[in-house]
């Protein structure tokens, strides 16, 4: 029927599901951008100073040039070219002879004085990045550093494979009847040729995998979500984000256990599905 669980699961589910391959992707592509070395840019002191040293320069004109539009205004209030408006035939050739001039050569210093205040604001993100890169340099030489360095190349490559066969599973619509831990396990076992309890620790593997799955995906989504209420709310919104933040971890954790099932041993996988419906 349409209120029984797994209709709404299901439809709760398809919006999850794409929550979650949103922020997937995000993560993705963010993640090893963020600690891999091979994307950091060679930043030196040198770069950083010289690009100081441009923002101190520009930011000397600007003051240079507003001191030259406040003395003009001064200038002018003190002959009364402001408040005492010209009478007269006399007094309009005055004006446009020599006001006139003055406020055209004002207008025109106004305008290289936003272009250069536009100037120092892309100077100074660019120096803030310039400083941000060169902390991840210094950070990348640390063990931690090196530790998702590693990390970093250990998922990229894993994210491409689960692409790959994602993508056959979808064209050739097949489920998969071994999940990832056991199957790994299998082929290591079979190469080595080792003696190994495949059943017993594929499914205590799988459970720790599955933990460490839930955690850092539940805690990758409140923090981004944090972020983006925090640019967003106000006081008049904030009971309107708590609800929608309530809605979105429901749908995310149905989504989850519907997802995770993949990484679990068949028979544990067979018992969430019985729950759920032949979803």
């Amino acid at each position: 029927g349409i209120l029984s669980i797994e209709q709404l699961i299901s439809r709760v589910g398809v919006i999850g599901v794409t929550l979650m391959a949103l922020l997937s992707g995000f993560g993705a592509v963010n993640c090893p951008y963020t600690y891999m070395s091979y994307f950091l840019r060679n930043v030196t002191d040198a770069d950083i100073l010289a690009l100081e040293r441009r923002l101190l320069q520009t930011m000397d004109m600007i003051v240079s040039k507003k001191k030259r539009i406040a003395v003009a205004h001064r200038t002018m209030f003190q002959r009364g070219e402001v408040h005492n408006k010209p009478t007269g035939f006399w007094g309009m050739i005055k004006s446009v002879t020599t006001s006139v001039a003055g406020s055209e050569n004002l207008s025109l210093i106004q305008q290289e004085v936003d272009a250069l205040e536009e100037l120092s604001r892309q100077l100074f993100l660019e120096t803030a990045d310039l400083h941000a890169t060169k902390e991840r340099i210094e950070y990348s030489k640390t063990f931690q550093g090196k530790y998702f360095n590693f990390l970093g190349y250990f998922f990229s490559i894993y994210c491409v494979w689960k692409i790959f066969m994602a993508t056959i599973n979808i064209v050739f619509d097949r489920v998969g009847k071994t999940d990832p831990v056991t199957r790994g396990i299998e082929i290591t076992v079979n190469y080595l040729g080792i003696q190994f309890d495949v059943k017993f620790w594929s499914q205590h593997i799988s459970f720790i995998l599955v933990g460490i799955i839930i955690v850092t995906s539940i805690r990758g989504l409140l923090i981004t979500l944090t972020k983006f209420f925090y640019a967003i709310s106000s006081s008049k919104s904030s009971n309107v984000i708590v609800l929608l933040l309530a809605q979105i971890m429901g749908m995310y954790f149905v989504s989850s256990v519907l997802l995770i099932r993949m990484s679990m041993p068949l028979e544990y996988r067979t018992i969430i599905t019985e729950v759920l419906g032949e979803l």
